[in-house]
């Protein structure tokens, strides 16, 4: 396949600069989950010129193309990227600066979704070289828990033709551009929303005695909350038990009725997520009642913790050391963010792998879901070209 490589970057640095300006126009017109109708239309734009079949409206604003090379039954390649963009007000003077007021691409969903059309670019150029056919997926809503990703998959979009496996890709501000890393197994926790609240009896802050006071009885509980981690936790499941928010509507001198404590919990374990989620209920509950208080306990459910098929994830590491060179592939950690591309990872092998986009000479660095976040655009030749060198070495096992 050495010659196909070869086309395959020349037919990347071709497309390089095209593909930078489709970030550009996507991180210019960011919109938020579920909402991503005009990035759909513009993405369907590109499949027409191109003539690749695809299906749109799935799970409202979802597209699901197909890349058909010779031979197309004789194995199916998936690839996804996500669509929606957060609720963050940008700080660029960039001239692809976001239109849409506090709306912004601070996830690099922008650069996924270019990267991706720069794959099928790619790939449709060089449909007549290979056996075998690459479902291209973009995905609405994976910021937005319960996320796109469930419900696509409820909509077919894994069937008819089914993949055999399906890469994903995120950009990683942590590595530099040039650069991608992976890590096979359990790779992302998954991802539950807390919500305490605590009733109990305001008043006079000089009458304590008067009172039950829900500030004291929120503040015992997400202390004692912490065992969970510090004690109940096994060592090999890393856990993460974190409260973002305390809300208590009172003064210097006033007690409020209630308090409202918001906060999210992280784990590599399901058998111990549903045990901890149980522990917290319990725990939250017990303590208000023993200090004469009410405690209500909402849990949102979010996205199971991802895990890499570890075949599938050394194997594509080979390809990206044959195909980017061994001193830009690296080894990545766990990781405690969460990410709904762990449902397609249920339902069949895959690996989702980071992008480096980073460049500290040129000032681009700064992290994720933050006001200054950009990428070197540099990465998207990268991106393209490895996914789709990804996709083929993949078609080619069978």
């Amino acid at each position: 396949m050495e010659g196909l490589k070869t086309k395959l970057k020349s037919l990347a640095a071709q497309y390089a600069e095209e593909v930078v300006n489709v970030r550009r126009h996507l991180h210019a017109n960011p919109e938020l989950s579920n909402q991503e109708y005009k990035t759909s239309e513009y993405i369907a734009d590109i499949l027409k010129d191109l003539n690749i079949p695809f299906k749109a409206g799935v799970f409202k604003t979802g597209i699901v193309a197909l890349i058909e090379g010779k031979k197309p039954d004789k194995n199916v390649v998936a690839l996804r990227a996500d669509m929606d963009a957060l609720p963050i007000k940008e700080k660029s003077e960039k001239n692809y600066c976001s239109k849409n007021d506090g709306i912004m691409h601070a996830c690099g969903h922008d650069v996924h979704m270019a990267s991706l059309i720069g794959t099928l670019k790619i790939l449709n150029e060089l449909k007549d070289e290979f056996e075998g056919t690459v479902k291209i997926i973009f995905q609405p809503a994976e910021e937005k828990s319960p996320g796109g990703a469930k419900f696509m998959i409820q909509e077919g979009a894994l069937e008819n033709p089914e993949p055999s496996v399906i890469f994903g890709q995120h950009v990683y501000p942590e590595l530099d551009a040039g650069k991608i890393g992976m890590k096979p197994g359990k790779y992302m926790a998954s991802t539950d929303e807390i919500e305490l609240v605590i009733k109990g009896k305001g008043g006079h802050a000089a009458m304590p005695y008067a009172l039950i006071d829900p500030v004291v009885i929120g503040s015992q509980i997400i202390v004692s909350l912490q065992q969970l981690v510090s004690r109940k936790s096994h060592f090999n499941t890393p856990t993460v038990l974190s409260f973002g928010q305390f809300i208590a509507d009172g003064t210097y001198n006033v007690i409020p009725d209630e308090v409202r404590i918001k906060g999210t919990f992280r784990t590599f374990d399901e058998e111990w997520r549903a045990k901890a989620l149980e522990m917290i209920e319990n725990m939250s509950k017990s303590i208000a009642k023993g200090a004469g208080a009410e405690c209500e306990v909402v849990i949102g459910h979010g996205y199971p913790y991802l895990v890499n098929d570890d075949e599938i994830t050394a194997k594509a590491f080979a390809n990206a050391v044959e195909f980017l060179g061994e001193e830009n592939v690296v080894k990545l950690d766990l990781r405690a963010t969460g990410e709904d591309f762990a449902y397609f990872a249920q339902a069949i092998p895959a690996c989702f792998y980071r992008l480096g986009v980073r460049n500290i000479e040129k000032g681009i660095n700064a992290h994720l879901h933050t006001p200054g976040f950009d990428v070197d655009e540099s990465s998207l030749e990268t991106g393209m070209g490895l996914m789709a060198w990804l996709a083929l070495k993949e078609l080619a096992q069978k």
